[in-house]
């Protein structure tokens, strides 16, 4: 596949931003694998779910698409007959958070204070620069009734399944999802598979943030943990040590020539992440993390929600 240009960047996240409604989900199989415990992970269109499946029912966090949903309700019931009692965002983009009217009717959504007002005010996306648009406000069923400002522990299936804020990574309403007993992790956007990562300025993230983050999370975490990622296979704790490692290596490559002047068109026309090109991928290339360094770094960014008449 090639990369897509900058224009089909836009496109593709616009499409997750509003619930892909003109696309075609009929062919979207919804795979189910154990990951260890009472854990379970979902893979469709978008993000991964995670889903603790107990006798005393089931916890998902995020919810893909608003078209996908009686698929995903399918796929559980693949698995038990149990109800949802909650859901968790762990972040507030479309492709993880289009099922919450559906799931709702059935349990509350819980999430970061931060997720249910981009939610229902809408905010910029993007990197400020080339990748931008704007998430459209929610309406009132899709917003998250449970919200927490630091972390929230949800007792049940024999698990203490805490969700933990982490200010300003891929958005400023990011929570990490800890299954301690089943010894696994749900970093949502905060670690991805499928290449550079995309961080959300407009919605409030951060390079530095996201690397703050894994730096935090990493220590917390047993050696054989086994880590769902927002996109992509489940990993394991040396794959978030590589892409930490990454982060840290492109943002100082940037800096470093930003101090000498450099304007963000050197610095791509030098392909200064040439030596991380294994990262480059469809949706983020090396131009594209380029871009969102440097805005980043060089405080391009407004993180403010936006109000909608």
């Amino acid at each position: 596949m090639r990369k897509l240009p900058v224009p089909g960047l836009v496109l593709a996240f616009a499409v997750s931003l509003t619930f892909a409604q003109d696309q075609d989900f009929s062919k979207v199989q919804i795979k189910v694998t154990k990951v260890a415990g009472s854990v379970y992970m979902l893979e469709g269109a978008g993000g991964n779910i995670g889903a603790s499946v107990g006798d005393d029912g089931i916890v998902i966090v995020d919810d893909q698409y608003a078209p996908l949903a009686d698929k995903i309700q399918a796929a559980l019931k693949g698995v038990t007959d149990k109800p949802i009692r909650f859901i968790i965002n762990t972040h507030y983009h479309g492709d993880h958070t289009g099922g919450n009217a559906y799931f709702q009717k059935q349990a509350p959504i819980i999430a970061h204070d931060n997720v249910r007002k981009r939610l229902e005010e809408g905010s910029k996306v993007g990197n400020l620069g080339s990748v931008q648009m704007e998430a459209k406000p929610q309406p009132k069923e899709a917003l998250p009734i449970i919200t927490f400002d630091h972390d929230v522990t949800v007792h049940l299936n024999g698990e203490d399944i805490r969700a933990l804020h982490f200010p300003s990574g891929h958005t400023d309403g990011d929570s990490i999802i800890f299954f301690p007993k089943s010894n696994v992790v749900h970093m949502g956007d905060d670690f991805v598979r499928y290449g550079f990562p995309f961080i959300d300025l407009g919605g409030g993230g951060s390079v530095e943030g996201m690397i703050a983050a894994m730096d935090e999370v990493i220590p917390k975490l047993p050696p054989d943990v086994k880590v769902i990622p927002g996109h992509g296979a489940v990993s394991n704790l040396d794959d978030v040590r590589d892409y930490v490692k990454m982060l840290k290596e492109t943002r100082a490559v940037v800096e470093k020539g930003m101090q000498q002047g450099k304007t963000l068109a050197q610095l791509q026309q030098e392909k200064v992440l040439e030596p991380w090109k294994k990262w480059s991928g469809d949706f983020i290339s090396s131009d594209a993390f380029i871009e969102t360094i440097y805005n980043d770094l060089s405080g391009k960014k407004d993180g403010k929600l936006i109000k909608h008449n």
